[in-house]
């Protein structure tokens, strides 16, 4: 059994505390009451530490990998950072948006790194996390493919460094759950060549490898995409349609390469979700009746 956890431990750690606390308290007047008030507190206490448990993301892998020295380090830390501005929506790629070409290589990086774990960062104005690191990339692909411009990201008020921070402590979180992983960062923007807004800059340490991908086809704003890789201290390239996507610029084998003992890693988080959802569901149930025999009880008092 191994655990990937979707916060850092001492995060999940503070939560798990801080819920135990809340339904301690909340103990003392269901236990007086007795019978199905003390069950119901019981389900529900039950349904909290089931989510906590799948926050925590407990997993099989294969037991030659597991009992493997290297397999711990295995697979790279792959971070997208996605421009979802306006520019994204832009028909200018081979006649289709280049927010669909941005698709398409997320897709074709992620076959071109098995055994890796995945984050996507997306920002216009502002930045935000839309996937989690995670070695999980069958539950990955139907994000990418719901990826699309964010509406009223205006292209004069876009900030193609917004995600400058989150990416840092993101890379920062990765480091202390998988030391000795490689961190790989792919870009994928327009440059912003319409904003007249400051622009934020990539200040990152432990950054192995990836590439800034331009997909302008003007090349408006290819000079801001070029100091952001110098920033990031990855290449810069220009995307053409029907051009191969690179995957060739990592500095370590582990970045492409797979754990011996094979590439998947068996997920039980849902199990545990779906537990939680039944508790939670018939929880639900019983407090529409009570509502609604309280509301029938009202009116007779009243009438």
């Amino acid at each position: 059994m191994t655990f990937d956890p979707v916060l850092p431990p001492a995060v999940l750690a503070a939560v798990a505390t801080v819920l135990l606390v809340l339904r301690l308290l909340s103990l003392r007047p269901a236990a007086a009451a007795g019978g199905r008030a003390l069950l119901r507190w019981t389900g529900m206490t039950a349904a909290l530490v089931l989510l906590v448990a799948a926050a925590a993301r407990p997993g099989a892998t294969p037991t030659a990998q597991a009992a493997s020295a290297s397999a711990s380090r295995a697979g790279a830390n792959v971070f997208f950072v996605v421009d979802r501005s306006e520019d994204s929506a832009i028909d200018d790629f081979g006649g289709k948006p280049r927010m669909a070409a941005i698709r398409d290589d997320i897709d074709a990086l992620i076959d071109a790194h098995p055994g890796a774990r995945f984050a996507v960062i997306s920002f216009a104005t502002r930045p935000g996390i839309d996937w989690p690191l995670s070695g999980d990339a069958w539950s990955l692909r139907p994000v990418v493919e719901a990826l699309n411009p964010f509406p009223g990201a205006a292209a004069d008020q876009v900030n193609a460094g917004a995600a400058a921070t989150v990416l840092r402590y993101q890379v920062i979180s990765a480091g202390q759950q998988y030391p000795g992983a490689d961190n790989l960062v792919y870009y994928f923007g327009s440059g912003a060549p319409q904003s007249t807004v400051p622009q934020g800059e990539f200040d990152i340490d432990g950054i192995e490898g990836g590439d800034v991908f331009g997909y302008g086809a003007d090349g408006a704003g290819d000079q801001r995409l070029r100091d952001i890789a110098d920033q990031l201290g990855v290449p810069f390239v220009a995307r053409s349609p029907g051009q191969a996507v690179p995957t060739g610029t990592q500095t370590s084998d582990s970045a492409v390469v797979a754990s011996p003992a094979g590439e998947r890693r068996d997920e039980f988080y849902w199990l545990l979700t779906l537990a939680a959802s039944a508790l939670l569901l018939v929880e639900l149930a019983l407090s529409v009746r009570d509502l609604r025999r309280a509301r029938a009880t009202a009116r007779e008092v009243l009438t």
